[in-house]
């Protein structure tokens, strides 16, 4: 088993209160399907900064990355199946996939 980060593009969690609380009702359900796949359920982004390599910073209330999640899967084509689920897909958002590669 290797950790997989999921990187939340885009989507909503919308605009009403009963809205929202059906897309978290929606997360909440595709947490539980992944079981202990879930290493940390991560949490939505604030706005952010960019800092450049002269060390500038640039604060942007538009970055792309909106959040993210880690999981455990077997392989990459695993994290991918599982990420197939998420519930910011159906939001009209997308997911970069990436193998939290372990150091020594």
């Amino acid at each position: 088993m290797g950790k997989y980060v999921l990187a939340y593009r885009g989507g909503t969690m919308g605009e009403t209160p009963e809205e929202q609380q059906e897309a978290m009702t929606q997360w909440m359900n595709w947490f539980g399907s992944l079981a202990e796949s879930v290493v940390d359920g991560g949490n939505p982004f604030g706005p952010g900064s960019r800092i450049s390599p002269d060390g500038s910073v640039k604060s942007d209330a538009t970055m792309e990355l909106t959040g993210y999640s880690i999981i455990d899967a077997s392989d990459m084509t695993d994290a991918c199946k599982k990420a197939k689920g998420c519930p910011v897909l159906s939001g009209g958002g997308s997911i970069d996939v990436y193998e939290a590669m372990p150091i020594g």
